[in-house]
């Protein structure tokens, strides 16, 4: 069966409300319309305005009451409609969500999920195109996931909401569409392990969320045009990251470099290449390299392809790391 981002999202949400009573899903407009992409299309008409609905344009109220739900015995899924809109709710996911178990000393956690649309490539307006990556994964307590295959978006999502901690959930809403041939549920590695979406030899280029179908595009063109073989890391997991993967990677191919939109500056990019240069210095060509996003606000949508990593500054990249 061949189904979009989007819709692996929606079966994952279905199937999990479906096996488990305690698992309710609400944010803006997620009820009635279906969410703005329609990830939630369809759930309030089968399961009840009980568990899927909407609610105030509130994003501290969201993230607050699914504090209290979770602390009941629910596993709420909550939505924030865009990336740039979850910030009014940092106040209650650094300061509450991140901290319960340590707080309750290991005795109670919050098994929810805050599920965020993230990054560009859709011609939004402003605070439509965050990419706030590196805030959550920062933040000790939460853990990060950012599915970048149909595949990976089913069985990391009912993987987390089957998790007893809480997880923010990053979609990269440029790859909604994205198709593949699934056969559902989907069986994949699980919560805390990336994997390597493209074995290779000559360098290792890692991403996650948006930029893996990037990062394979060049490496395909890689080899047809260079004759490069690239190894191409997808991380899956941001926090708790696996970097047992990334350096074994690193350390085959003796040259690596990360890809994200995010801004370059302390992005996430930073602590991936700071890792391996610590723990595969001695196996490395060449340092590792960052493509990211600018260091400026996100821009408008008419030059976000400016801003946005491609194919082309992959493999510009790749050339310098041949060239050490």
């Amino acid at each position: 069966m061949e189904l979009t981002m989007a819709g692996a999202l929606n079966a994952a949400l279905r199937d999990s409300m479906r096996e488990d009573d305690t698992v309710v899903v609400y944010g803006e407009d997620v009820g009635r319309l279906g969410g703005v992409f329609r990830i939630t299309d369809g759930l309030q008409a089968e399961m009840g305005t009980d568990r899927c609905f909407d609610t105030p344009v509130a994003e501290s109220g969201i993230a607050g009451t699914a504090i209290g739900m979770a602390l009941y015995g629910l596993r709420p899924v909550v939505e924030m409609q865009f990336d740039g809109f979850s910030y009014p709710a940092l106040n209650q996911v650094i300061s509450h969500v991140a901290k319960y178990r340590n707080r309750t000393r290991g005795r109670v956690g919050l098994p929810m999920v805050i599920r965020i649309p993230y990054g560009g490539g859709i011609g939004a307006v402003e605070h439509h195109s965050e990419s706030p990556e590196a805030y959550y994964s920062h933040t000790a307590g939460l853990t990060v996931v950012s599915p970048g295959t149909p595949a990976d978006a089913y069985a990391l999502l009912r993987a987390s909401i089957a998790f007893d901690d809480p997880v923010i959930f990053l979609e990269p809403k440029r790859r909604y569409w994205l198709k593949e041939d699934l056969e559902l549920p989907v069986s994949a590695p699980p919560i805390g392990e990336a994997v390597v979406r493209r074995a290779g030899t000559t360098a290792t280029v890692i991403a996650y969320g948006p930029m893996v179908t990037t990062a394979i595009e060049a490496a395909t063109r890689a080899a047809d045009e260079s004759g490069w073989d690239l190894e191409v890391v997808d991380v899956r997991t941001l926090s708790p990251v696996d970097m047992d993967t990334l350096v074994a990677s690193a350390t085959k191919t003796g040259r690596a470099l990360v890809v994200h939109e995010a801004a370059r500056f302390v992005g996430y990019g930073a602590e991936i290449a700071a890792e391996l240069s610590e723990r595969a210095f001695g196996y490395l060509a060449a340092p590792v390299l960052r493509v990211t996003g600018f260091d400026v606000p996100y821009p408008s949508a008419k030059i976000e392809r400016h801003f946005l990593p491609d194919a082309d500054r992959i493999l510009d990249a790749v050339a310098r790391l041949l060239e050490y």
